[in-house]
């Protein structure tokens, strides 16, 4: 296995950990220059470093996230965290109090609303699980 066959398996298994509960990689490049590259950059050089866990990765994340008022970006790491294991329902609440105090309360009615629309289908998704389970 080449160097960069390495990379990109390393990018793979670390963005299947933060968002493998929504989407998947593809273990086969796809030819999309844009996805491969933020396999191999983001994934494999950041999300896949020593240091710090996924989770605290995570809410760093979400800081920037909420700071750029990016209300969509933010559910979609609310729905993979809570997928994950990474966050409870409580700690995202927490965090948007925490949040609210740096980013203002305008920008974080966005945020608020996409946690809790990620909240719900997060709820859905567990209970579809635990009837067909």
């Amino acid at each position: 296995m080449s160097t960069q066959d390495e990379r990109r398996a390393r990018g793979v298994k670390a963005f299947n950990a933060v968002y493998g509960s929504m989407m998947t990689a593809p273990d086969e490049p796809t030819g999309d220059d844009f996805f491969e590259l933020m396999l191999g950059n983001l994934f494999a050089d950041i999300w896949a470093r020593e240091g710090l866990s996924l989770r605290d990765r995570r809410l760093v994340l979400m800081g920037a996230i909420a700071a750029q008022g990016e209300a969509d970006v933010f559910g979609i790491q609310v729905e993979t965290g809570l997928g994950s294991g990474h966050l409870t329902e409580e700690q995202v609440n927490e965090m948007i109090l925490q949040l609210t105090q740096y980013i203002g309360y305008p920008r974080t009615t966005a945020i608020r609303g996409a946690a809790g629309k990620a909240i719900h289908n997060w709820k859905k998704k567990q209970q579809k699980a635990e009837e067909q389970g």
